[in-house]
């Protein structure tokens, strides 16, 4: 695994769209059935897999670890804190169902939504971080692509970069968003986000950023994925996404949680310039704005 902050489970969900056949139902049986992989041998867990103990192996140093027993350790060590978190939230795993009463659907999203941003915060790559806030601050212009939930994340690092007075190139459509990446060049930050790392509009946008100079990056929840795999830095933005629960909001939340990262950082960068831009937007948005009700 990329960083020791990174959850098992996390990891294996971000590994699948990669995985050959035996790998897969091996990740399949871990992802039903976590406990089994503490417990398990590369013996069982192939048998419960109907695949060879060397395709148990091969997972475990597919997702970075020496062997199945490094794996087993990080596993139970990412399933006690889960434990721990849950008894702490009282909200057993989070499925929304259609009795749950308000209060109790607004606490599961609340509290997955928390629980994202932190192991965002706990998994990021700080270092990664700095080098693309100094990027940002330091570029031309940043060119920002993104589709679907991931083009409102893209939006909003858009919309505070322009805040502070950064020139930043945003767009919905997918064709503009080429047009802009394919003028880029060695002065450009292009920075792309896709949950999956998979998403063809932008992969190849962010090629075409590449192929023209532009420093690239890539918001990723899978740090082995073709996206990330064109980026020269990656930032991760790790999550849990399932049908009808809390966490399917995660993606979003991560996305936005690196998106205020990046900023605060670009800003203490470019502190001095800071003041001055903020007032001079402020000043140019408050006539915009209806007085308040007396």
């Amino acid at each position: 695994m990329a960083d020791g902050a990174v959850e098992v489970l996390d990891a294996l969900r971000a590994a699948l769209p990669r995985l050959g056949p035996a790998e897969t139902r091996v990740a399949e049986v871990l992802l039903r059935d976590p406990e089994a992989g503490v417990s398990g041998t590369a013996a069982t867990l192939g048998e419960r897999a109907q695949v060879s103990r060397a395709s148990v192996v091969r997972l475990a140093k597919t997702l970075g670890f020496a062997g199945l027993p490094a794996l087993r350790v990080r596993l139970a060590q990412d399933l006690s804190r889960r434990a721990v978190e849950l008894e702490r939230s009282d909200i057993a795993e989070g499925t929304i169902v259609a009795s749950d009463p308000l209060p109790e659907l607004v606490a599961k999203v609340a509290f997955h939504e928390a629980r994202t941003i932190e192991e965002t915060a706990r998994s990021l790559d700080l270092d990664a971080l700095d080098r693309v806030a100094h990027a940002v601050a330091e570029s031309h212009h940043v060119v920002v692509l993104g589709v679907g939930a991931s083009g409102l994340a893209a939006a909003d690092l858009a919309q505070k970069l322009q805040r502070i007075g950064l020139m930043c190139l945003s767009a919905a459509d997918t064709h503009v968003q080429m047009t802009h990446a394919a003028l880029a060049d060695e002065r450009t930050t292009a920075i792309a986000f896709s949950f999956s790392g998979g998403t063809v509009d932008v992969v190849r946008a962010l090629e075409v950023a590449a192929r023209a100079g532009a420093r690239t990056v890539a918001i990723t929840n899978d740090p082995r994925s073709p996206l990330a795999g064109t980026a020269q830095e990656v930032l991760r933005t790790p999550a849990r996404e399932a049908t009808l629960r809390a966490a399917a909001l995660a993606s979003r939340m991560a996305q936005l949680a690196v998106v205020d990262f990046l900023f605060m950082r670009v800003g203490q960068l470019r502190f001095d310039d800071l003041g001055q831009a903020l007032r001079a937007t402020r000043e140019a948005v408050d006539p915009q704005h209806l007085p308040p009700r007396t």
